[in-house]
């Protein structure tokens, strides 16, 4: 795998997933280099359709590419969170016959020094999947103060140390601006007292500031709470994550839904009565040894899978 191909995980799986259909309409909320959607386009046949988003600016020049060889692809610049304003705008709603997300940073972004994303390959600390919307990580990090630098770690990285990194961030750059990925992950590194066993002591921070910058888990949110209507009836959701705060909503979301109504304990309800609006579908779903050999960036996802009750 060269270092900027981006191998998509889970790639089989989630297309079975999606149960397609020659003639169905699908939407690729997370384009990146358009594995899952051509893999889509492979399966449905002339009638089928398939819908694709991407924040990234590269990613959306890519997918355009290929709208120019395949009449059934389309792409929009755009977030997953306005999903449902793109679907209106086609006249989806309701039509849609299966929405996957693979969630987190691509390869390309990460192994792309100019992009900020990854503290191996020194390049400007930017971390934005659109450079042209919103702040950067150098830029916010230049600001914010030490109470939330903290929440942000703690919160979207889940890290231990999060104040006396946010402390050692705000003297540092006191010293001088931290505009590279490098200085940033030296900066953490020398704080964090604690090395995790077989991982760099920044990756969590990294994660953080980059959920933050890109307001990933408030994009999944949005997404989660407009999906169903899009979809038609039986049409499956498949979404792939990548750490535990996006798995957890997900699963939260799908069982929530798969449950239906509340009522009070005791009260004589059938299934049917809850209405529930989702049906669970398999459990969840993890890469095997060979793909995790062949790609060992897939080790952490995780596919759930649920399907729209007619």
């Amino acid at each position: 795998m060269t270092s900027n191909e981006h191998r998509p995980v889970l790639l089989r799986e989630a297309l079975d997933a999606l149960a397609i259909t020659s003639d169905g309409i699908y939407v690729d909320g997370t384009f990146g280099r358009g594995g899952h959607s051509r893999g889509i386009l492979r399966r449905v046949g002339d009638k089928g359709r398939v819908l694709a988003l991407d924040k990234d600016p590269q990613a959306v020049a890519a997918g355009r590419r290929l709208a120019e060889m395949d009449p059934r692809f389309m792409i929009e610049h755009e977030s997953f969170a306005a999903l449902a304003v793109i679907a209106e705008r086609y006249g989806l709603m309701g039509q849609v016959n299966g929405v996957l997300l693979d969630l987190g940073v691509s390869s390309p972004q990460l192994d792309d020094a100019v992009r900020g994303f990854s503290f191996l390959h020194d390049g400007p600390l930017d971390m934005r999947m659109n450079p042209m919307a919103g702040e950067s990580a150098a830029a916010w990090l230049a600001r914010a103060e030490v109470g939330e630098i903290a929440r942000v770690l703690k919160e979207y990285g889940e890290e231990r140390h999060a104040r006396r990194i946010a402390r050692a961030i705000v003297k540092a750059r006191q010293q001088a601006p931290i505009t590279s990925t490098q200085r940033l992950a030296a900066v953490v590194s020398e704080a964090n007292p604690a090395w995790e066993k077989g991982r760099h002591p920044a990756t969590r921070s990294f994660q953080a500031i980059r959920i933050h910058i890109n307001r990933e888990l408030d994009d999944l949110e949005a997404f989660l709470d407009s999906v169903l209507p899009m979809l038609a009836p039986a049409g499956r959701l498949v979404v792939i994550s990548f750490h535990s705060l996006e798995d957890r909503r997900v699963k939260r979301f799908m069982r929530e839904q798969a449950r239906g109504d509340r009522f009070p304990a005791g009260v004589p309800v059938t299934r049917d009565q809850m209405h529930p609006t989702l049906r669970l579908v398999g459990k969840a779903v993890r890469p095997g040894v060979e793909e995790i050999a062949l790609n060992p960036r897939a080790r952490s996802a995780v596919m759930r899978v649920a399907e729209k009750v007619a």
